[in-house]
């Protein structure tokens, strides 16, 4: 059963030691319908739960990895926690026997997204992973290195989010790859599809980011 906290609330590590990551995966087998979430997790939230328990439901998946990664390309990573500091705090978050935590990106060393899947890619070719994002991560994909690629290589699912409907749809990601947009009819078949495959998930909606809850932390 998944955590219960409060919806907003930051989860904090403890100052329990963690051991720093390594590249033992969660666990996976062949044929498997894996769900990737990438994220710095800074800090992790309800809305990260909310969209793996949909995509778990909706997509048919057998697990979903929360990806906690070393740091956003587009984004000042100055003052980032440690990853195995941020990994305690989304494990403290998940706690869903489904959900699975890895940094494996870091022992890896991989900084886009592209890479990291294509490693697994490459080192696992009999899993079924999907790639899960939210809508507003949609709208500006066209920023993120070798967005299209990324597109060909594992099936995308998009996650509704508040305010982002509507430019996610229009947005340039979208457009490129529309012919390729399948309907939520045929969700729980996405992992079995051959990329580019995509589909818009709509479904209960959290407006929650990182970025506000380190805000409002942030305020006196």
């Amino acid at each position: 059963m998944s955590a219960s906290f409060p919806v907003g609330a930051v989860i904090k590590a403890s100052n329990t030691p963690t051991n720093p990551p390594t590249k033992t995966l969660p666990r996976h087998a062949r044929g498997m319908r894996i769900g990737l979430v990438g994220g710095t997790f800074n800090p992790p939230h309800q809305a990260h739960l909310l969209i793996s328990l949909i995509a778990l439901k909706r997509l048919k998946l057998d697990r979903v990895w929360w990806l906690v990664t070393p740091g956003n390309p587009l984004k000042n990573n100055t003052l980032l926690p440690p990853v195995a500091e941020r990994m305690q705090a989304a494990r403290a978050l998940a706690r869903h026997p489904r959900i699975d935590v890895t940094g494996f990106e870091s022992a890896i060393h991989t900084r886009y997204t592209y890479d990291t899947l294509a490693w697994l890619v490459r080192r696992h070719p009999g899993v079924r992973f999907v790639w899960l994002m939210g809508a507003d991560n949609l709208a500006g994909f066209h920023r993120w290195n070798r967005w299209k690629a990324l597109f060909r290589l594992i099936p995308v699912a998009v996650m509704d989010r508040p305010g982002a409907t509507f430019t996610a749809a229009r947005g340039k990601a979208a457009l490129t790859f529309s012919s390729r947009r399948l309907p939520e009819s045929a969700a729980p078949k996405l992992a079995l599809k051959r990329p580019p495959a995509w589909v818009f998930l709509h479904d209960t909606r959290s407006s929650l980011s990182s970025t506000e809850l380190r805000r409002h932390a942030a305020k006196p």
